[in-house]
C-alpha cells in the first residue's frame, strides 16, 4: 500500500512539471545554501584541528599582552631575552625558543612591496627547529639557516608566485629595508597569504636591520616528555610575573597552551556557524512556503480526485500518507539536486580561495553527517509544509468534494 502512495505521489509530481520545478528551485536553492555554508565552516574547522594536532601538545605560547596589530607593530609591552632567560630555568621546561617580528619593505627588480613582515631567527639548530615544529613551513626549495650565516634570507611561499612579476629563485637578490640579502630557501605554503608573504633572517641580522635589541614578540616553550602542560605553563606564568613584578590585574604578558588557542577558534567558528545556519534557515524557510503554497494548490485542483477516493473507501489516513509523501518527495528531490549543485559551488569556492587567492585553510568538507543531514532536512521541510495542506485534505467530506466546481 504504501509503495502505491509513493506512485501515486510521484505521478503527480510529474504531471504538473512546472509547478513542481518552481517549487523544487526554492529547496534546491535553500539546501545548496545550507550545505556550501556548513560544508565550508566544517572545512575551516578541520583545517584549523588539523593544525593543533601538527603542532603537538608539548608546547605553549608567550606574547606581550596590549601590542596594537600583529607582533612588532609596535606595542607598548615587550619580552626581552631576560624573560626567556627566566623561564629556562623553570622546571618541567626542556626548551626555549623566541622570535621578533618587525613590518619590512622588500625590493625586487625595482618593485617594492610593503605587505611584508621580517622575522628574526635564532641560528641555534635546536632553537630554530622548534620554531618550524611550532608552525613556521618546511622548506619547499634551498636549505635553512647554519650557524655563521649572515646576509641570506628565506621566503614565504608567494615570493615564487605572485608577490612579484617575477618569481623569485635561490639565489636571487632582495633588498629589505634597504640592505642586500641573498635567497637561500623557499618554504612551504601555510595558506593564509600574509604569512605566506614573510621574511625569514637570522636574528643578529634582524637586530641590526631593525635595531630591535633584545625584543622578542613570540617566546615558545618545549616542555620535558611526562610533565603536565598546564602546570609547566602556570609555572613560567608565575614565575614571569615574579620577574617583571606585575599580579594577575597588571599582568602584561599572555600564556596560552594549544587547548586555549583551540577553544578561542573554537568560540569564533562557532558563532560564524551559528551566523551561517540561520542565513541557512531563511532560505530553507522561503522553499517551505514555495512547497505549502504547492500542496494548497494541488488539494484544490484534486477535490474531486479526494472525494472519489473516499467514495470508493479511503481514509482520511490514506488521503493524508499521500499529500505528505509527494510533499517530502519535493523537499527530497530538490535535496538532492541542490547537494549535488552545493557539492560543486563549495568545490568550486574552495579552488577560488585556495588556488587563486592563496588561503589554504578553508576547505569544502564532505563530512558525511552534513550530506545525510541536508537530505534527511530537504525531506523533513517538505513533510512538514505540506502536512497542513494534507491535513486539510483528510477532512474534506465526500459530499462536498463530489459537487466541488
Amino acid at each position: 500500500m504504501l509503495t502505491d502512495y509513493f506512485k501515486i505521489a510521484y505521478r503527480t509530481i510529474m504531471q504538473r512539471k512546472t509547478r513542481s520545478g518552481l517549487t523544487l528551485l526554492g529547496i534546491v536553492l535553500a539546501i545548496m545554501t545550507i550545505f556550501v555554508l556548513l560544508s565550508l565552516s566544517f572545512g575551516l574547522n578541520e583545517a584549523i584541528h588539523q593544525q593543533f594536532e601538527e603542532l603537538g601538545g608539548n608546547k605553549f605560547f608567550i606574547q606581550p599582552r596590549g601590542q596594537l596589530g600583529a607582533p612588532g607593530t609596535g606595542g607598548a609591552v615587550e619580552l626581552t631575552l631576560k624573560d626567556v632567560e627566566e623561564i629556562e630555568k623553570v622546571n618541567g621546561v626542556k626548551l626555549v625558543s623566541y622570535y621578533p617580528v618587525a613590518n619590512a619593505k622588500i625590493e625586487f627588480l625595482e618593485m617594492t612591496k610593503y605587505i611584508s613582515m621580517a622575522v628574526g631567527v635564532p641560528l641555534d639548530k635546536d632553537k630554530m627547529d622548534l620554531m618550524f615544529e611550532a608552525g613556521l613551513p618546511d622548506i619547499k626549495k634551498g636549505r635553512l639557516f647554519k650557524d655563521g650565516d649572515s646576509g641570506k634570507v628565506l621566503l614565504g611561499s608567494r615570493y615564487e608566485k605572485d608577490l612579484f612579476d617575477k618569481p623569485l629563485q635561490i639565489g636571487n637578490k632582495i633588498h629589505v629595508n634597504g640592505r642586500k640579502f641573498e635567497v637561500i630557501g623557499i618554504l612551504e605554503s601555510i595558506g593564509s597569504p600574509p604569512d605566506d608573504a614573510m621574511v625569514y633572517m637570522s636574528l643578529e641580522d634582524f637586530k641590526e636591520l631593525f635595531n630591535s635589541r633584545d625584543r622578542v614578540d613570540i617566546i615558545i616553550v618545549e616542555v620535558n616528555k611526562g610533565e603536565n602542560l598546564k602546570d609547566v605553563a602556570d609555572k613560567v606564568e608565575r614565575r614571569l610575573m615574579k620577574l617583571r613584578d606585575v599580579d594577575e590585574k597588571t599582568k602584561d604578558f599572555n600564556v596560552q597552551t594549544p587547548e586555549e588557542l583551540l577553544s578561542i577558534f573554537g568560540n569564533i567558528l562557532n558563532i560564524l556557524t551559528g551566523f551561517l545556519v540561520g542565513i541557512g534557515l531563511i532560505s530553507i524557510l522561503v522553499g517551505g512556503i514555495g512547497i505549502a503554497n504547492t500542496m494548497y494548490t494541488s488539494v484544490l485542483e484534486r477535490t474531486k480526485d479526494i472525494g472519489t477516493m473516499k467514495a470508493i473507501g479511503a481514509k482520511n489516513s490514506d488521503i493524508l500518507l499521500i499529500f505528505v509523501i509527494e510533499a517530502g518527495l519535493l523537499g527530497l528531490i530538490g535535496g538532492l539536486i541542490g547537494l549535488g549543485v552545493g557539492i560543486g559551488a563549495a568545490k568550486l569556492i574552495e579552488y577560488i580561495v585556495t588556488v587563486q587567492l592563496g588561503f589554504g585553510f578553508l576547505r569544502a568538507s564532505m563530512n558525511p553527517i552534513i550530506i545525510v543531514g541536508s537530505l534527511l532536512f530537504a525531506f523533513v521541510i517538505g513533510v512538514i509544509s505540506g502536512f497542513f495542506p494534507a491535513r486539510g485534505a483528510s477532512k474534506l467530506k465526500p459530499a462536498d468534494t463530489l459537487r466541488y466546481e
